[in-house]
């Protein structure tokens, strides 16, 4: 990978949008100024890549439905570049729908029907403020004795390592990881966890915490060949363990 566009929490944050719809556009636009915040847009998802390496944004809110590119093959594409949040704008409201964007990379999403400007504004700002707070989030992966694990986590940098190796990891997936590896051995129920990806209050199945678990093993297995470290407990939750070499 040539280029590779790491998170970093924004003094003044700049958001894209890609969605093919111009009044919609607009008025995003218009509440996102009005909220602070720098506002680009693109029409169709064969200028998102582009427009993402031009000018990297803090944010991005991405249509799926877009001529050129849909959004999932943009999301599938970004993520082998850059972890910039992704919110996704979506008019169809099937869980599998849902699930497909979160599989694929998306941090977040939220339907387009009904069409709440409010809405998308107040859940850009809890992104935002989530990915700008992670050292807060991690603080006790730090502690002293944290250098005989093979995992590292890089609070300036907002990233993790397993023996040096940078892991290609989505904002949420580092939130999630970071809540793990600050308590190895505990066991965290589904509500646990989704209260530490998501502080609004929102309808968020369990189905979407066991995508971002799956996403996660999925991510740390070449490293621990052999070793699940995220282990299921039936009927209560998740924990973690990783081997000390």
């Amino acid at each position: 990978m040539s280029e590779d566009f790491r998170f970093q929490a924004p003094a003044s944050a700049e958001i894209l949008i890609v969605e093919d719809e111009p009044k919609l556009a607009e008025l995003l636009q218009k509440y996102l100024a009005a909220a602070g915040y720098g506002a680009r847009h693109v029409a169709r998802g064969d200028q998102a890549l582009e427009a993402v390496r031009e000018r990297r944004p803090d944010l991005i809110l991405l249509d799926i439905m877009l001529p050129g590119m849909d959004g999932w093959e943009i999301c599938r594409q970004l993520r082998t570049f850059s972890d910039v949040p992704v919110l996704m704008l979506t008019a169809r409201a099937e869980e599998e729908d849902r699930l497909r964007g979160l599989e694929l990379g998306a941090d977040d999403y939220i339907s387009k029907a009904p069409f709440s400007p409010r809405e998308i504004v107040a859940r850009v700002k809890a992104m935002l403020r989530r990915n700008s707070h992670l050292q807060r989030l991690g603080e006790q992966v730090d502690r002293p004795d944290a250098s005989s694990s093979p995992l590292q986590i890089d609070e300036l940098r907002h990233q993790a390592s397993v023996r040096g190796e940078v892991l290609n990891l989505t904002p949420l997936e580092l939130r999630l990881l970071k809540t793990f590896a600050a308590a190895p051995g505990q066991v965290f129920s589904r509500e646990q966890l989704l209260n530490h990806l998501h502080d609004d209050d929102r309808s968020v199945t369990d189905r979407a915490i066991d995508t971002h678990i799956k996403n996660l093993r999925r991510k740390l297995e070449p490293f621990f060949p052999g070793h699940n470290a995220i282990q299921a407990v039936y009927g209560v939750g998740y924990c973690f363990e990783l081997p000390l070499q």
